[in-house]
């Protein structure tokens, strides 16, 4: 099984950072498509070391047929293009603030509660918490310090 990815955000740090650890972890991604603002058209990110992707319009990009939208744009991107992807039926992974608080979107902490996950379809949108939770959550599980 593939999955046609979508990342929003492409052109920034953890938008970048994000297509680097799906290439390194041979993500299963029949697609990958980079995602950003208009005044970033056209621009070229990295998906590995050998592919490069063209940034397309977040605003005109249609997510019908997008399995999997992993979002860092920004909480007021997120805001407007998250649930416009997960009504397309696409699955949001959203990495901003503005989905945390939501009752209604199960915040996630990898390794920690999977079984959160278990209400995402409500929404289509799953919240992760701010980086260092996430980070923090990790070396415990994993019995390290920070």
């Amino acid at each position: 099984m593939s999955y046609k990815v979508a990342v929003v955000g492409a052109t920034g740090n953890v938008g970048r950072e994000i297509l680097a650890t799906l290439a390194a972890r041979n993500f299963p991604a029949s697609e990958v498509v980079a995602l950003a603002s208009k005044n970033s058209v056209g621009r070229e990110v990295s998906y590995g070391e050998t592919e490069i992707l063209k940034v397309q319009a977040l605003e005109d990009y249609d997510f019908a047929g997008t399995d999997i939208g992993l979002f860092s744009p920004g909480s007021s991107v997120s805001k407007i293009h998250a649930p416009r992807a997960a009504e397309a039926g696409c699955v949001v992974i959203d990495n901003t603030s503005y989905f945390r608080m939501d009752p209604e979107i199960p915040l996630v902490v990898p390794e920690v509660n999977p079984e959160a996950l278990t209400d995402f379809r409500k929404r289509n949108i799953i919240a992760n918490p701010n980086c260092s939770t996430i980070q923090r959550s990790e070396e415990r599980r994993v019995g390290k310090e920070c």
